[in-house]
């Protein structure tokens, strides 16, 4: 277990990871989800780029402080009480929506939620992230992550099918 691994600068998580769609493999806090949601990107791209209307859908986060959602925008949230500061690194508008975010000070994230239009009107949609920082799994796991990863999903799955 890595329990003092720290992982890039947040800075280069930014630049080299997440601008190139790479997540790191060596961060001891790694998840990826997928679902497919019987509604075309467009609609689900809609949900998921609408931050400031998260709450209309999902139960678990809702943005404090948003500007622009374009590259290098950074914007404020909370997650189950927690206080997250992020900066988006791609916005593909219905294929690609990821950012690098600090929580606690310490905690660095890239999130990278992805879609891929089935062909039959259905949207896939991945959910991928890897978390570092200091003692991070004395107290946060991969299956943490991965069961936030799946309620994330099912929500969004709910309100695009809805």
């Amino acid at each position: 277990m890595k329990v003092f691994y720290a992982g890039p600068s947040i800075e280069r998580l930014h630049e080299e990871y997440a601008k190139k769609g790479l997540l790191d493999q060596d961060a001891p806090v790694r998840s990826s989800s997928t679902v497919v949601i019987d509604a075309p990107a467009g609609k689900v791209w809609k949900l998921l780029a609408d931050m400031a209307n998260w709450p209309d859908w999902r139960s678990d986060a809702r943005v404090v402080e948003l500007g622009e959602v374009q590259p290098d925008a950074t914007f404020r949230w909370k997650i189950r009480g927690m206080t997250i500061t992020s900066t988006f690194a791609v916005v593909a508008p219905e294929r690609e929506l990821t950012w690098t975010g600090v929580a606690m000070g310490f905690v660095k994230a890239i999130d990278r939620m992805k879609l891929h239009e089935t062909g039959d009107g259905r949207t896939r949609v991945t959910i991928e992230e890897s978390m570092s920082g200091p003692l991070l799994p004395l107290f946060y796991n991969t299956a943490k992550l991965r069961q936030g990863h799946e309620d994330i999903l099912r929500m969004l799955k709910v309100a695009a099918e809805g």
